[in-house]
């Protein structure tokens, strides 16, 4: 298989933009008839609200598709209601891959050694049982990674997923407020944050693909535009996984600067504003709860417009 870089600058290109989708479901916030018909057929049991994902996920899987070149569902939405929800990631994972999107698994798992390995092939996939068939794990195509336990703890997922084109992003500096409580810290006469920049460029420079970017990116925040142009010039050949977008404060000019000049080099995520648009305004007019995959098509649309306007007038 391919360079996993190569693989979302090509997913990009065919799409024409950068937009990641976040699949982030909450039952609370699904509309009123996917919950109603999973607990009429499964009561208020953790398979109805596995079910409800699935058919939500699903939706709008087949109305952005077309449009968004990545999704990235967050396991912890999953994980809540144990073996039904894992089931339900699983199953948005393998419809993902299916309708043509590269997906990136956001579970931030970060260990030592053998624990390492263990989650690399959960995630990105590894060998199945000796005499079996298939592989193991969700199978995605990134995965999210903490780097806290330092750069050892990071190189198994690049020795699992590299043989198979997959990629991994490291936390660099992230979108939430208290990032700085320790990414933003001074050692050495510069911000934690830039020393991270500095793993990622070391591991990235051995699995750097044809289109000149390497399969381990980084978490960059857009709420932190400042601080992502100087890490854009720290890590030129890093693809940047772009949260804060829209729910978070993050607009498209201040996601636009973790993009290189060539206008490649990062896809930006939003999740509650593409997936819940048909609570928001002008969607829940125009569309409702009837309507929320065609709602989520549209701002999907609208986001992808408005990043390539912010990337075109830099």
């Amino acid at each position: 298989m391919s360079n996993f870089a190569d693989r979302l600058v090509e997913a990009v290109r065919k799409k024409g933009n950068p937009v990641c989708v976040g699949l982030d479901p909450r039952f609370d916030l699904l509309p009123a008839q996917l919950r109603d018909a999973a607990e009429r057929a499964h009561g208020k049991t953790t398979r109805a609200v596995a079910e409800a994902f699935l058919a939500f996920n699903k939706a709008l899987l087949d109305a952005v598709a077309d449009v968004a070149p990545v999704c990235k569902p967050q396991i912890a939405f999953y994980e809540e209601f144990g073996s039904e929800g894992i089931r339900a990631y699983e199953e948005t994972v393998r419809y993902a891959k299916a309708r043509g999107m590269l997906v990136i698994s956001d579970a931030k798992r970060g260990d030592i050694g053998t624990t390492a390995v263990a989650y690399a092939r959960a995630h990105l996939g590894g060998m199945g049982i000796e005499g079996g068939d298939g592989t193991i794990g969700f199978d995605a195509d990134a995965l999210t990674v903490n780097p806290y336990m330092g750069a050892d703890t990071l190189q198994p997922y690049l020795d699992v997923g590299a043989k198979a084109g997959k990629g991994i992003f490291v936390l660099v500096k992230t979108s939430n407020p208290g990032s700085g409580d320790l990414q933003d810290l001074q050692a050495n006469g510069k911000p934690i944050y830039e020393h991270v920049a500095e793993i990622v460029n070391k591991l990235g420079a051995k699995c750097r693909g044809s289109c000149g970017l390497h399969s381990v990116g980084a978490v960059v925040g857009a709420t932190y535009p400042e601080q992502a142009r100087r890490l854009r010039e720290a890590m030129p050949e890093a693809i940047f996984l772009v949260p804060g977008y829209g729910a978070q404060g993050g607009t498209a000019q201040d996601a636009a600067a973790a993009f290189r000049p060539d206008g490649l080099g990062a896809v930006v995520n939003a999740s509650r504003g593409i997936i819940f648009a048909f609570r928001q305004e002008p969607y829940a007019a125009s569309h409702g709860e009837a309507k929320f995959a065609e709602a989520a098509r549209e701002a999907t649309k609208a986001m992808a417009s408005g990043l390539n306007q912010a990337l075109a007038s830099r």
